[in-house]
């Protein structure tokens, strides 16, 4: 089966908002917005990075065949991984920049985890053609963004 393309669509989509903050910061558009904006750019990679955890759990629960362990474990890393960004940013032990650099490369680690799954059959066989330049592209507008904050 081919990579369905509304798959593909909405995927590439949901780059926009990190892109729109990239160039909002690198432009110096609207400084008065850029905490908010930043701190936003944080929420939606956060939203991202932990939704692609719960993709990984639905490609284990809708295999018929045993899964390894790993799967389920890696599966709530993120949701975890999150949960303490936002716990840190919270109490102010870092900066939303270090929250957003920290999630980015979340999302770029994220690749080793769907080339493991699509090493294990667990993936559509298009799956990796999706994830390389949806991963690449948000943790790398991520860490842009968090560089130029």
């Amino acid at each position: 089966m081919t990579m369905p393309a509304l798959a593909r669509l909405l995927g590439l989509a949901g780059l926009l908002p990190l892109l729109a903050l990239v160039v909002l910061l690198s432009t110096g558009a609207a400084p008065a917005w850029q905490g908010a904006a930043v701190a936003l750019g944080l929420g939606y990679a956060m939203l991202i990075l932990s939704f692609l955890g719960g993709l990984w759990w639905g490609l284990a629960a809708a295999t018929q065949r045993p899964v390894p362990g790993w799967v389920w474990v890696v599966a709530v890393v993120p949701s975890l991984l999150c949960w303490g960004v936002m716990g840190l940013v919270g109490l102010q032990v870092i900066a939303v920049q270090q929250g957003l650099a920290i999630t980015g490369g979340g999302l770029l680690l994220a690749l080793l985890v769907d080339r493991a799954l699509a090493a294990e059959g667990l993936a559509p066989a298009w799956w990796l053609a999706l994830r390389y330049p949806l991963s690449l592209g948000l943790g790398g507008l991520s860490l842009a963004a968090a560089a130029l904050a």
